[in-house]
């Protein structure tokens, strides 16, 4: 049988009151039921802690589905996992200093049913105020270009594969519009 190696592409620590996305709520990471108060509902010796974890959908490292932009859109009970998981993945690298990503980076790669991977190197900036502003992202030409070469899933290291300084999102229109996944806030 043949061995796999895994590798974590994600912010795994989500803490409570972590802000991974500016304008959304932070994540409440609590008790709903301490060691202390379960006690008096079990025999002497017998105690249980149960936690409560708030949060949206959007903290840490996600993956956006197209109910995520289309009312009508498949969500993630409908998405099936060989869609996310255990894909041929391309990873793109991308000078650190560039931050409108353009189709041109993508020409000569066959990404047919394959992950697209886009390393910029923001995601060492995560959990600092920098992280926010000004990010890479993918134009609208890009997304079209993946779209038309029929990427699986697309992900990249920063706070949006969108353009967050305008009220458009034309790639998550355009590649969730195509059931083409979008992970964003990768790492690793």
């Amino acid at each position: 049988m043949k061995s796999q190696k895994y590798i974590d592409l994600s912010h795994n620590t989500i803490r409570d009151g972590i802000i991974t996305y500016k304008g959304l709520p932070a994540p409440i990471i609590c008790d709903d039921l301490s060691r202390e108060k379960s006690r008096k509902h079990y025999e002497e010796g017998i105690e249980f802690q149960i936690g409560k974890i708030e949060m949206v959908s959007n903290t840490g490292t996600y993956i956006d589905v197209p109910f995520h932009r289309y009312v009508n859109g498949k969500d993630l009970s409908e998405t099936s996992i060989d869609k996310m998981a255990d894909l041929e993945r391309i990873i793109v690298h991308i000078d650190k200093n560039k931050k409108e990503i353009d189709e041109d980076v993508f020409y000569d790669l066959a990404m047919e049913g394959k992950a697209v991977l886009i390393h910029t190197g923001w995601d060492q900036y995560w959990n600092t105020d920098q992280y926010f502003e000004n990010h890479p992202y993918l134009t609208e030409k890009a997304a079209q270009y993946l779209m038309d070469k029929r990427a699986s899933l697309v992900g990249i290291d920063s706070v949006n594969i969108d353009d967050t300084s305008g009220k458009g999102r034309p790639v998550h229109t355009t590649l969730l519009g195509r059931e083409i996944l979008i992970v964003e806030h990768l790492c690793n």
